[in-house]
């Protein structure tokens, strides 16, 4: 780093290695590195990954973290002792949830357990109607009872949802004030501090699981910001949401439920700027890292946000609903460190077990035994042993291919057989989890671009160019640090949903202004109690969640400029035939819900070096790499296949596949029948031939 730099610097942490890249403001220099990410204390990772990219801590204008602490808290079920206070009768809306079953079938069924047994859920006297009317006042005496059972029990967090709290929040702003006077200790959360919507099972596990992990978030930020603190580093410090902004580390302590998705919906920003830069705004974005593989869509340039996220939901299961805004995000167990295995029916499964950064893959020599995606693509001649993560890390074939030894045998093939076939199955759940977000949702691949990134991305999505039909892939500058590098472009955000079920055509102009200006002066005070300037504040955007008369669910319509009904109207007929596949014209549109985005704007990194100059020849020697043939068959062949450095690929450069394209953190992987061009922004475009 050159003296006089005061670089923005952005750390996201994933399930193996910590990406760290760092923008100076002043002369527009970009630069990233990784650390092997530390399970056990996850702020040595930070600390490691800062110095690698040899960054002065003393010298940092803004640091901005993406962090997995949420989520592996909730999954791993390392949250606190949390209990449940509740409206009178209303008491098991935890355990009762939806009737709705992913797997009608499955008689061996389970709900999935709630995070609050029965026995720390308390019910007090109060009563709200759903228009916000007080049917019963709130008995403040029935919480100096759940005040002392939780005491009796050691509760270390309480979570509030009193029914219809989204549309009275003041009983249970009164509750929360009290318990938190009686408990000092006690971090207590109210439904109504994070969401505003209605549906009262979400709303209770929105409010239990930011409850249940507030302490363990609370202790990792500020053990973090102290870490930085002795480092030197006086810069602001900033927290990535789910949301694809970001928020002051003191913000995001009281809200860490909107941190369930922190570090992966960095990549969706950047990817949708990627969009911006070539002039196409529909994009798939395709994350594989090191544990797993991360797919969102972007259509028309608008990133696509959700309040009806589903923590750990599957085929089987319909997980713990989060009714926080999160980038819709599809996200499957298939990544670098995946291990390969054999269920009870002999089928070759691929994750979502991953043997993660510590021990790691068999090739890191490092304990680990079981065959990974990584470790079968060292076998396939993909990866370099010698030059993984740019030469730092050094890997051992012959321990990959010790590991892949059972494979081959239970199978009754050859250990590079078994290998190619690994990768297969990887690629064939990527594809899975891509349809689930394009094709399952309406919409036809053929119209987007995939953008590529992570460590694994560049080098899986080429085997999935014909059978997803995209228009092609691009692979972004750093791709393998793309979401670090994607925290560099989000904005401080504060989003405010409202529940307010109305008639669009009879509602009046001025009740809906009154009630968008109350959430937008919400969000913006939320942003000045951040620290942010009032005249640095963009112009809030607007939106409305909405149905027909009589439906159960919505969809979302952005308002752009002043209320004009009829073309909401038609919006919203058009975006519910593109979802539904049909439209009811004839039967009146609701308003449901009311959103409102407020940010801060920031300088944004560029994308690339425009117009990059040959540095002489880039390519640096070849190797035999096995590919898939052509179509659906299960044989493979092994090409020689040159390699590129991508340091030295200029701008206009064209390659036909095969080739492999290297750099420290990622390797590109170019078919036999595809087309490799190398764009002014240095960005990688994979193409088929054929459509050439």
């Amino acid at each position: 780093m050159s003296q006089g730099m005061r670089p923005r610097v952005a750390v996201d942490i994933g399930g193996t290695f910590t990406d760290v890249v760092a923008f100076d403001e002043a002369g527009g220099a970009v630069w990233a590195a990784k650390a092997s990410t530390t399970p056990a204390n996850f702020a040595d990772g930070v600390i490691d990954a800062i110095h690698a990219a040899g960054i002065d801590p003393r010298t940092v204008a803004a640091f901005v973290h993406g962090t997995t602490v949420v989520i592996n808290a909730i999954t791993q079920r390392r949250g606190v002792k949390t209990a449940l206070v509740t409206t009178a009768g209303f008491r098991d809306v935890l355990e009762i949830g939806r009737g709705n079953r992913p797997d009608m079938y499955n008689l061996k069924f389970h709900k999935p357990v709630p995070f609050v047994p029965r026995r720390l859920r308390f019910e007090v006297r109060e009563r709200v109607g759903a228009d916000g009317a007080v049917w019963a006042p709130l008995q403040i005496a029935d919480l100096e009872e759940v005040a002392a059972a939780c005491e009796r029990e050691g509760v270390e967090a309480i979570a509030i949802c009193f029914l219809h709290g989204y549309a009275h929040p003041e009983h249970e702003a009164a509750a929360s004030a009290f318990l938190r006077e009686r408990l000092p200790g006690v971090r207590v959360t109210a439904s109504s501090e994070i969401a505003r919507e209605w549906r009262e099972f979400e709303r209770s596990s929105t409010a239990v699981l930011n409850a249940y992990v507030q302490p363990i978030l609370d202790g990792y930020l500020a053990d973090l910001e102290r870490r930085l603190r002795e480092e030197g580093m006086a810069a602001p410090l900033f927290a990535m949401l789910s949301n694809g902004g970001t928020a002051t580390f003191a913000a995001a302590r009281q809200t860490p439920i909107a941190l369930v998705e922190s570090g992966p919906v960095a990549g969706v920003t950047g990817a949708a700027l990627v969009g911006q830069a070539i002039a196409d705004p529909n994009i798939i974005a395709l994350d594989i890292g090191g544990t797993t593989a991360k797919c969102s869509l972007i259509e028309n340039g608008e990133i696509k946000i959700t309040t009806d996220y589903r923590l750990e939901a599957s085929p089987r299961s319909p997980g713990y609903p989060v009714k926080s805004p999160v980038v819709d995000i599809v996200e499957i167990g298939a990544g670098g460190g995946s291990i390969a295995w054999f269920d009870a029916g002999g089928a070759l499964r691929v994750g979502p077990l991953s043997a993660g950064a510590d021990p790691g893959p068999a090739c890191y020599g490092r304990g680990g035994a079981e065959p990974t995606v990584t470790d079968a693509l060292l076998i396939a001649g993909v990866l370099d042993p010698d030059y993984f993560l740019g030469g730092r890390l050094r890997v051992d074939v012959g321990l990959a291919r010790r590991a892949y030894e059972s494979i081959a045998s239970r199978l009754g093939v050859s250990i590079e057989d078994a290998a190619a076939g690994v990768i297969r199955v990887a690629n064939e759940q990527t594809i899975d989890a891509l349809k689930l977000i394009s094709v399952r949702r309406g919409y036809d691949p053929r119209d987007f671009t995939l953008v590529a990134f992570g460590g694994g991305g560049p080098t899986h999505a080429g085997a999935l160019l014909d059978e997803l039909g995209v228009r092609r892939i691009v692979v972004p500058p750093f791709p393998g640090t793309f979401s670090a590098w994607g925290m560099l472009l989000t904005e401080p955000r504060v989003d405010r949903i409202r529940t307010r079920v109305l008639p669009l055509e009879t509602t009046s102009e001025a009740e809906i202004e009154r009630l968008f200006a109350e959430s937008e002066t919400e969000a913006r005070e939320a942003l000045l109690a951040q620290g942010f300037a009032a005249g640095g504040l963009s112009a809030p955007r607007r939106g409305l969640d909405m149905r027909y008369r009589g439906q159960e669910h919505t969809v979302a319509v952005p308002i752009d400029g002043a209320l004009d009904r009829a073309a909401l109207t038609a919006l919203f007929h058009e975006r519910h035939r593109q979802r539904y596949t049909f439209a009811l014209e004839d039967t009146p549109v609701e308003i449901v819900n009311f959103r409102v985005t407020a940010t801060a704007p920031i300088a944004r990194p560029p994308l690339g070096t425009s117009g990059q100059k040959a540095l002489g020849d880039p390519r640096k020697g070849g190797r035999l790499v096995r590919f898939p043939d052509a179509g659906n068959g299960a044989g493979f062949t092994e090409r020689k296949t040159p390699i590129f450095d991508r340091e030295r690929l200029a701008a206009g450069l064209v390659v036909d596949g095969p080739a492999i394209v290297e750099e420290p953190s990622t390797t590109t992987v170019v078919h036999p029948g595809q087309r490799l061009t190398v764009d002014d922004l240095g960005n990688l475009m994979i193409t088929a031939m054929r459509a050439h």
